[in-house]
C-alpha cells in the first residue's frame, strides 16, 4: 500500500510517497516555500510540481492547515483568504491528475502519531499539539483522532493563542527557548485543565528541538516529542487516502 503524501503549511508545502502500512517515508521530502499571497492556483501548481518531481500517478493525500469539511476548506488563518470555501480535492485532482483525499494538517499529524509514532498502541486521552507557523490542536480517544482548533482559543487580550505560542510567534519576538517555553507552559495548563489529557504529543519542526523548551513546561500529563517529527503530516495524509481512496 502506497500513496503521496503532502503536507501544506503557512512557509511550505512538502510531499514525499509513503509506506501506509509502516508510514515510512519511500523517499526524501520534496519542499517548495509558500506564504499568505500563495493564490489556490499557485498552491495546486506547487502540487502538480511534487507529483511531478516523484512521477506519481496513484492516490494523493493533501494535509491542510485550516478545517477541512470533506473535500471543502472552511478556513485558512495562515494562508490566502481565497481558499476559504474552495473545494481543494477537486482543485489539487484537476492540477495533479491524481484522486485526491484532504484532511486537516494536524490531524494527519495525530492519525500518523497514533498509528505508527509516539501514541501507537495507547488507548487513553491524547492531546496532539503541532508547533509552527500556526498551532494545530488534536485529541485522541482509543486511537480515534478529532480535530480541533485550539490553536484559535481567545487568548492574552482575545488574540489567537497561536499568536502567542507558535513558532512563528518565537521568531517574529525572538524569544529564548525559556521564555517560549513559558508561553507554552501557561497555555498547556489551560488545555490541561478544559479536557485533561493523559498523555501530550508535540509535533511540528519544532518537536526535532525539544530538549530546549519540554524542561520549561510542566504538565499534570505525560509530555512526550512527536516520534516521526516533521514527518507525521506526509505519513497521515497519505495513510487517510489510502484508507479512503480505496
Amino acid at each position: 500500500m502506497k500513496a503521496l503524501g503532502i503536507d501544506i503549511g503557512g512557509s511550505a508545502i512538502k510531499g514525499a510517497p509513503v509506506d501506509t502500512r509502516t508510514g515510512r517515508l519511500l523517499a526524501e521530502r520534496y519542499r517548495i516555500e509558500v506564504d499568505r499571497r500563495t493564490t489556490p492556483a499557485a498552491l495546486a501548481k506547487a502540487a502538480a510540481e511534487i507529483t511531478a518531481h516523484f512521477k506519481w500517478r496513484g492516490r494523493v493525500g493533501v494535509g491542510f492547515p485550516g478545517v477541512v469539511e470533506g473535500a471543502r476548506i472552511r478556513t485558512a488563518a495562515n494562508l490566502h483568504p481565497r481558499f476559504v470555501g474552495c473545494d481543494a480535492a477537486r482543485l489539487f485532482g484537476r492540477a495533479t491528475g491524481c484522486r485526491v483525499a484532504m484532511i486537516n494538517d494536524a490531524a494527519a499529524a495525530a492519525v500518523a502519531e497514533m498509528r505508527f509514532g509516539a501514541g501507537r498502541g495507547f488507548l487513553g486521552k491524547v492531546l496532539f499539539l503541532t508547533l509552527g507557523t500556526g498551532v494545530g490542536t488534536c485529541l485522541a480517544y482509543q486511537g480515534v483522532v478529532y480535530p480541533l482548533e485550539f490553536g484559535h482559543f481567545p487568548w492574552k487580550g482575545g488574540r489567537d493563542a497561536e499568536k502567542y505560542v507558535s513558532t512563528a510567534a518565537r521568531d517574529r519576538k525572538d524569544l529564548s527557548w525559556e521564555e517560549w517555553g513559558d508561553r507554552l507552559h501557561d497555555f498547556i495548563a489551560e488545555l490541561e485543565r478544559l479536557m485533561w489529557p493523559e498523555l501530550i504529543i508535540i509535533g511540528g519542526g519544532a518537536s526535532s528541538k525539544h530538549e530546549k523548551f519540554f524542561r520549561h513546561i510542566r504538565p499534570r500529563a505525560r509530555l512526550v516529542p512527536a516520534r516521526l517529527l516533521n514527518r507525521a503530516g506526509i505519513a497521515g495524509a497519505a495513510w487517510w487516502a489510502a484508507e479512503t481512496l480505496g
